[in-house]
């Protein structure tokens, strides 16, 4: 009987899943937005604050922001398990990231909140 030891945190499926539902969350508000864009006569600041100020678009777009976080979080913590070998070195890397795209997050939120 041979026995396998099986290394590794098994999250790849979980990974490849969540990396397709954000581009699809992306794809689809990247479409909307532009067909408003094309829709709107005139865009201007009026335009732009009258269509942010509206709940669904808040919405839409809260959801596109949690969808681009969690998109570079997946991608920069496979590039760091990748190719960055020492483990303090990579955890230090990881650990920054999810500083950085948390700050990120905050910073954008508290700009759809503020129209």
């Amino acid at each position: 009987m041979v026995n396998r030891v099986i290394v590794g945190a098994h999250y790849g499926t979980r990974d490849w899943l969540a990396q397709r539902i954000t581009a699809v969350v992306m794809a689809a508000y990247t479409l909307l937005f532009v067909a408003l864009l094309l829709v709107t006569p005139k865009f201007d600041f009026a335009a732009w604050k009258a269509l942010f100020s509206q709940g669904w678009m808040r919405l839409a777009t809260f959801l596109f922001v949690v969808s681009v976080l969690l998109h570079a979080w997946v991608g920069m913590r496979d590039i760091w398990m990748d190719y960055v070998k020492p483990t303090g070195l990579r955890l230090s890397l990881q650990v920054l990231t999810i500083l950085w795209l948390v700050a990120l997050g905050g910073w954008a939120m508290q700009i759809i909140w503020r129209l």
